[in-house]
């Protein structure tokens, strides 16, 4: 059986059925943009082990199994289920998505400021749309070159619209919590999100994709859009914790004009086999963009991270900085490319990715990549590759403790390269005791005793 075959019969059956409601009550102009990214994923298929971008995650298991649409289910979701699934402690505006679709009853939306939109984009389809969705959804993400981001846009139909008007500055965080049910049939959801920041606006945001029913199998294919307007500051947090038996693709593309600043933060824990894809364009000078990013995977595990940096004009400057804790049989991609224009003259990028391996069996492939056109620029690429030292470990053992809370404190002080950069405290504390769980750890380093 071809891939075409299985992919019509995965999809064809259910764009359809989608796609002739979805026109009854969404633009015209999107109802054509979908259609248009059906095809084009119908003409391309599944990605294969043998394209360069994809040959070292094989998505073969997604293909093999029939998706029926998921379902709104907020009926069975609690709000205690929804605090335990959200940053615990956080004090933060909330807007609740169950199996992708938007939950009024379980989101805390009252105390925004006046001007700043929060909203299902279901909502915004449904009224017709409004200028800022209709100028930039899917701008950013063409469908041509990634059958993943092409079956999104098939099948859009709800996710977050967030819109920070001139000159606001959006004190509390906003947390965007995608909670995934399942069910008895393998199900899949397509959440979208636009975030549009105007000029000298201010956001904090964490994107979170949670499982409730652990065991079930489903596929989130997930979308961001984010548009940084001049002299906007934007800090982004995107937790992926979904249930052990899904499968989770998501692409972040973000904008930045002159003098914005943006800073990501990506955790990858959950998933059999999870992709992300975040591409960063800055088109403003003087920009500053960061791209910081943990996965700590175990099992059979596969999380493959793909970051893109485009420096399209002069004097600005990006850094990167990744790391992969990888247990058991896990499997661990990275591959980062900076690309510098040749009118992006006094470029300063820095790109690092560093891999811990706890086992002799997981595995890592690793490739930083610059590409460079402009001759006076500052750029530097990197990737370690290691186990824990040896040495430390004696030496922590020289002093009172044993072998392996030794390693549990150096694994700890790896992954807290990357925590302790979160500002979001709540979100901080809770990742901190994410990683000691994983390494069986009892009390934080902090507490534990020195003889």
């Amino acid at each position: 059986m071809t891939t075409a075959t299985k992919t019509d019969q995965c999809f064809n059956g259910l764009f359809s059925s989608f796609h002739e409601e979805a026109a009854r009550r969404q633009p015209a102009e999107l109802t054509a943009l979908r259609d248009a990214a059906f095809k084009q994923f119908c003409a391309t298929g599944f990605p294969s082990v043998r394209e360069e971008e994809w040959r070292f995650t094989n998505v073969a298991p997604v293909e093999r199994l029939s998706f029926e649409l998921a379902k709104p289910a907020a009926g069975e979701i609690s709000p205690d289920q929804v605090s335990l699934a959200g940053v615990r402690g956080l004090d933060s505006h909330e807007i609740v998505f169950v199996n992708g679709h938007f939950s009024a009853e379980l989101s805390n939306l009252q105390k925004l400021p006046q001007g700043v939109i929060v909203c299902s984009l279901a909502e915004i389809l449904r009224e017709g749309g409004n200028k800022t969705v209709s100028a930039e959804l899917g701008r950013q993400t063409g469908f041509d070159k990634s059958a993943f981001q092409a079956l999104n846009l098939a099948f859009v139909s709800d996710g977050a619209f967030v819109h920070i008007p001139k000159g606001v500055v959006l004190a509390d965080p906003l947390e965007i919590l995608y909670l995934s049910t399942g069910g008895d049939q393998p199900t899949v959801s397509f959440p979208r999100n636009l975030i549009v920041v105007e000029e000298q606006g201010q956001l904090t945001v964490l994107e979170n994709y949670e499982g409730v029913n652990a065991g079930n199998t489903y596929l989130t294919n997930a979308v961001t859009e984010i548009v940084v307007r001049a002299h906007a500051n934007v800090d982004y947090y995107r937790l992926q914790c979904e249930d052990p038996g899904a499968f989770h693709f998501g692409s972040l593309q973000v904008q930045q004009e002159e003098q914005s600043n943006f800073r990501s933060h990506a955790i990858t824990l959950g998933a059999s086999l999870s992709r992300n894809d975040l591409g960063l364009t800055l088109v403003g000078e003087n920009c500053e963009g960061t791209l910081n990013g943990l996965y700590m995977i175990g099992q059979k595990q596969l999380a493959d991270t793909h970051t893109r940096i485009d420096h399209a004009v002069p004097n600005c400057l990006s850094h990167e900085l990744y790391k992969g804790i990888l247990k058991d049989d896990a499997r661990g991609v990275f591959n980062g490319y900076i690309l510098v224009r040749p009118d992006a003259q006094k470029t300063d990028a820095k790109q690092t990715n560093k891999c811990l391996l706890l086992s002799p069996t997981a595995q890592i492939n690793t490739n930083p990549q610059l590409e460079i056109y402009a001759d006076d620029v500052k750029c530097t690429h990197g990737a370690t590759i290691g186990q824990l030292d040896e040495n430390s470990i004696f030496y922590l053992r020289s002093r009172g403790i044993e072998e392996h809370d030794a390693r549990c404190l150096l694994t700890y002080a790896f992954a807290n390269d990357i925590i302790r950069r979160i500002k979001i405290e709540p979100l901080r504390n809770q990742l901190e005791d994410i990683v000691l769980v994983a390494q069986d750890v009892k009390a934080k380093p902090s507490t534990l005793e020195v003889k």
